[in-house]
């Protein structure tokens, strides 16, 4: 599993049914339980401009207001409803490097290159980012900035590779400095709290907390996300934020209608192995 895995198009198209099946399971608990999602990312521009997948994409993403996320993971692990769709979420036992929950389907493999060598299920995944209020002051905005650095960089435990050798520099120093898990944990459960204690009731905007240091500078008008629109995407509906153009707008620009050169049409995530006929060993 060294080595960086291409696909083909019918393999691609294959992969994509499986989010589906992800999507559609996840969907049905969240209306059973009265719990707020909306489709985002590359997921709902493919909703929009195809009417399903981006042709060329390769997973699923979802928004849940924070104090949903918290009563969906809370309500999934208790019911624990499914032994082939598994939640994954940060704990003593489960490290995934990632900064938020993800839905796994454990009936098929699929290995992100980032995580090979990790002991978790591995299998078709997409991911759940929770939205949060943003503060008005720019001091809190940077102060939340930076709490968010410190429990992306403690949770995930990963030295960033994308963001500038000042940051990878300093986030080297500072995982050698905490080396032990629980004491990386206790920072990143700390930094969580700070980072997400401003509410709603006192703010005009949400933001994305759970993303890249670039993403998490982004934000939206909260009343886009005051209610959700039932969008058509694969041929089924499924929940959108009711502000869904402005926040593509903001998030990707006045042109996201518009498919990008042939040359950027390649598949986000770097595979280190896919077999869509039976679970991981």
């Amino acid at each position: 599993m060294s080595e960086i895995i291409s696909l083909t198009g019918k393999e691609l198209r294959a992969l994509q049914l499986k989010e589906l099946d992800l999507l559609r399971y996840f969907r049905d608990f969240c209306d059973k339980h009265d719990i707020t999602y909306y489709l985002c990312g590359g997921c709902l521009i493919g909703a929009l401009r195809y009417g399903k997948f981006i042709p060329w994409d390769d997973d699923a993403d979802v928004f849940m207001p924070r104090a949903d996320y918290e009563i969906f993971i809370k309500t999934y692990l208790e019911e624990n409803p499914s032994e082939r769709f598994l939640l994954l979420n940060e704990t003593d036992e489960t490290f995934t490097r990632n900064c938020f929950a993800t839905l796994v389907d454990t009936s098929v493999t699929l290995v992100k290159n980032y995580q090979k060598d990790l002991n978790i299920p591995h299998g078709v995944a997409f991911d759940i980012f929770p939205i949060d209020a943003r503060p008005t002051k720019k001091s809190q905005k940077y102060l939340q900035f930076f709490w968010c650095i410190i429990y992306s960089l403690f949770r995930a435990q990963t030295v960033p590779e994308k963001h500038g050798g000042i940051m990878a520099l300093g986030s080297k120093i500072l995982l050698g400095i905490f080396r032990s898990y629980k004491r990386r944990k206790k920072i990143w459960k700390f930094a969580e709290r700070r980072m997400t204690s401003y509410s709603l009731d006192d703010c005009n905007l949400v933001c994305e907390l759970c993303a890249g240091p670039r993403i998490m500078k982004n934000e939206y008008p909260k009343e886009f996300f005051e209610s959700t629109v039932d969008i058509e995407f694969e041929g089924e509906k499924f929940k959108a934020m009711n502000g869904y153009d402005g926040y593509l707008r903001l998030a990707f620009g006045e042109d996201y209608m518009t498919p990008p050169p042939e040359s950027e049409r390649v598949i986000s995530h770097d595979l280190a192995k896919l077999d869509l006929n039976k679970p991981a060993i």
